[in-house]
C-alpha cells in the first residue's frame, strides 16, 4: 500500500475582516453545537468525483489557491465573542491542507478515492480554529485521478457547493479568478451579507418573512399524522428510481405552465394528505434563495426553510399542480430570514398555548445540486433500501428529489412508527403514479369559439 501525504497549500493576500455571523452561519453553527460530537460530521457538505483522464497536480493546487481568493467563506472562522455573539473572522493568509494518496501500480484510484472521501467526510470541523474546507486527492501516473471536497455546513449549503464545484472546474480549465468574479456577479461575500442583514432594509425583510411564516403556522393543521409512542427506532431510507419520471414531470409542467419543481411538490403534498387521511398538507420546503439578486451566485449558507400549506391537496391532480405553483411562489419569497429569531418566536407561541402547524414533513428538490447515483442498464422503476439512520426527533419524513442522466430518484427517510416501510412504498410509488397518469392524460380540448 502506498504512503499518504499531507500537503500544505500556502494562501496569502486574500480579503480579510471580521463582523457578525450571517443568519445561515449562526443557525448551522448553533445546530451543530447542540449535537453529540459523533453526530457533528453529518452536517458536513461533501462531494467527490473521479477525474478522467486526470489532472496535473500543480494545475489543481493553483486552482484551489485561486478558489480561496474567489470565496471568502472558504477561509472564514466562526467564534463567539465575549458577549456570546457569534462572529466571522476572514483570514487573509494561511495554509490549506490537501490530503494526497498516490495509488500503487495495482491499486484502483476510484476505490482509494472513495475510502479517502469517506474518511474526510466523517471528521467534524472546529470552526473556531480551522478553515471550513478539506481537500483529498488520489494520484496515479503523475495525475490527479480522484478528488474529494468536504466543507463545513457553516461555509456552504447545497447550492453553494454546486457553485464551488463549477468554479473549481473552470479554474482548472484555465479561467482566471477575475473572469469568474465578473461572470458570477452578483455574488455577495459573507461579511457583505451580514452587513445587509443588520441594515434597516435587511431587518425589514427578516421581520416580514417571519411574519408570513408565523401566519401560515397559525393556519395549518397542528398534526398531520397520529402521535406515536414507545422507543424511537432507526429511520429507514427508501430510494425510488424512475427512468420515466423526468420526461413525465416536464410534460406535466408544460401542460399546466408551471415549474417542474411545482409538479414534484404537488405530488408530494397530495400523497402526504392521502396517507395522513387529511385534505390538506403542510410541508417544510428547503429553498436555496438564489433567486434573490444579490445572492444569485453566493457561496455560503443562504438556503432557508419555507412553509408550504395546501388546504385542498386531494383535489384533481391537475388543479393541485396549478395551486401548488401559485402557493409556492409565496413560500419561496419568504424563505430568507433569521432562523434563530423564528425559532425563539415559535417557542414563545408554543409556551402561550398557540396551536401551530405541523412542520415535520420536509421536501428538498436537489436535482440541480446533487446527482442521483447511476444504475446502468436499469430501464424500469426500482425501489431500494440502502441505509437506516439514527432517529431524528421531530421528523415524520424527509424527501429529496435527485436527478441523474438516466432517471429521477426520490430518496425518503421516515419515522417507521408513523410511516412504516409499506406506507413509504405507497408514498413513493404514489408520487410516480400521479405524475405519470397526468402526463399520459389527453390534453383538454379548446373551448368552443376559442
Amino acid at each position: 500500500m502506498t504512503t499518504r501525504q499531507l500537503l500544505e497549500l500556502a494562501f496569502s493576500s486574500g480579503r480579510t475582516g471580521s463582523g457578525p455571523a450571517t443568519w445561515g452561519q449562526r443557525a448551522i453553527w448553533d445546530a451543530v453545537r447542540q449535537l453529540p460530537s459523533a453526530d457533528a460530521p453529518r452536517y458536513n457538505i461533501a462531494t467527490a468525483a473521479p477525474l478522467d483522464p486526470g489532472l496535473p497536480l500543480p494545475v489543481l493546487l493553483t486552482a484551489l489557491e485561486r478558489l480561496l481568493h474567489l470565496h471568502d467563506s472558504l477561509h472564514t472562522r466562526l467564534r463567539p465573542d465575549e458577549a456570546g455573539d457569534l462572529r466571522q473572522l476572514v483570514d487573509g493568509e494561511g495554509t490549506l491542507a490537501v490530503h494526497l494518496w498516490p495509488a500503487g501500480e495495482h491499486e484502483d484510484p476510484a476505490e482509494l478515492g472513495t475510502r479517502l472521501h469517506e474518511e474526510l467526510a466523517a471528521q467534524a470541523f472546529d470552526t473556531a480554529t480551522q478553515w471550513p474546507v478539506r481537500i483529498g486527492a488520489v494520484t496515479a501516473g503523475g495525475l490527479v485521478r480522484h478528488i474529494s471536497l468536504v466543507l463545513s455546513h457553516t461555509a456552504v449549503d447545497g447550492s453553494g457547493m454546486s457553485r464551488l464545484v463549477a468554479d473549481l472546474s473552470a479554474l482548472c480549465l484555465g479561467s482566471s479568478p477575475e473572469e469568474l468574479a465578473e461572470l458570477r456577479e452578483p455574488a455577495r461575500q459573507p461579511l457583505e451579507e451580514a452587513e445587509f442583514q443588520t441594515s434597516e432594509r435587511g431587518l425589514r425583510r427578516d421581520a416580514g418573512a417571519r411574519k408570513q411564516f408565523v401566519r401560515k403556522l397559525r393556519l395549518g393543521p397542528p398534526r398531520l399524522f397520529p402521535p406515536t409512542t414507545g422507543e424511537p427506532a432507526r429511520f429507514p431510507n427508501a430510494v425510488l428510481r424512475s427512468p420515466a419520471l423526468p420526461r413525465a414531470v416536464e410534460r406535466v409542467a408544460a401542460r399546466h405552465r408551471v415549474s417542474t419543481g411545482s409538479v414534484l411538490l404537488a405530488a408530494t403534498a397530495a400523497m402526504t394528505a392521502r396517507l395522513a387521511g387529511s385534505t390538506e398538507a403542510v410541508l417544510n420546503v428547503v429553498v436555496n434563495n438564489r433567486f434573490l439578486p444579490e445572492l444569485a451566485n453566493a457561496v455560503g449558507v443562504i438556503a432557508g426553510d419555507g412553509l408550504f400549506h395546501l388546504p385542498d391537496a386531494t383535489a384533481e391532480f391537475g388543479e393541485v399542480v396549478r395551486r401548488t405553483h401559485a402557493a409556492a411562489i409565496g413560500t419561496y419569497r419568504h424563505a430568507y430570514y433569521d432562523r434563530l429569531a423564528l425559532a425563539a418566536e415559535i417557542d414563545r407561541l408554543t409556551a402561550e398555548g398557540v396551536r401551530l402547524a405541523d412542520r415535520s414533513c420536509v421536501f428538498n428538490d436537489t436535482r440541480e445540486l446533487l446527482p442521483a447515483p447511476a444504475a446502468p442498464g436499469e430501464d424500469r422503476t426500482t425501489l431500494s433500501w440502502p441505509v437506516d439512520f439514527e432517529p431524528r426527533p421531530g421528523l415524520t419524513y424527509a424527501l429529496d428529489a435527485l436527478q441523474s442522466a438516466e432517471a429521477l430518484s426520490l430518496a425518503m427517510t421516515a419515522d417507521p412508527a408513523v410511516l412504516p416501510r409499506p406506507a413509504m412504498e405507497r408514498f413513493l410509488y404514489g408520487i410516480e403514479e400521479l405524475i405519470l397518469t397526468e402526463a399520459a392524460a389527453p390534453a383538454a380540448a379548446p373551448a368552443v369559439g376559442a
